[in-house]
């Protein structure tokens, strides 16, 4: 079983940064791909990016492209999403997910999420 706390949300102007944090425990971290989720309200789940479990592989939806990065740790057992340039059309809760398998749609683990608020 593996639990994930999601840190670092909070209230940033657009043009700016705000770097996520993932805290995974209770499993061999190093297995797991990660990945990001966000959903803002009234729409659907959107994927934000993946890292695959030994930290060379990634991939990023097309809103993260180019101003999103997604980093591990696996000593620390920690992943983080690293944001630039935020708008406000990034603003939702953004959640980490964790799965075994790099191809998995439906990750088996989630954590409870963080807010981002983008203000104009």
């Amino acid at each position: 079983q593996v639990q994930l706390v999601e840190s670092g949300g909070g209230r940033v102007q657009a043009g700016g940064s705000l770097r996520l944090s993932c805290a995974a425990s209770g499993g061999v971290f190093s297995i797991y791909t990660l990945a990001w989720f966000r959903q803002a309200p009234g729409k659907e789940r959107e994927f934000v990016g993946k890292i695959g479990g030994s930290g060379v592989n990634t991939v990023y939806g097309d809103s993260a492209k180019g101003r999103f990065i997604i980093s591990r740790d696996n000593v620390q057992n920690t992943a983080s999403l690293e944001m630039n340039s935020l708008s406000p059309e990034d603003t939702a809760v953004y959640y980490c997910a964790a799965d075994p398998y790099y191809f998995a749609r439906d990750y088996q683990y989630w954590g409870q999420g963080t807010q981002v608020t983008v203000s104009a």
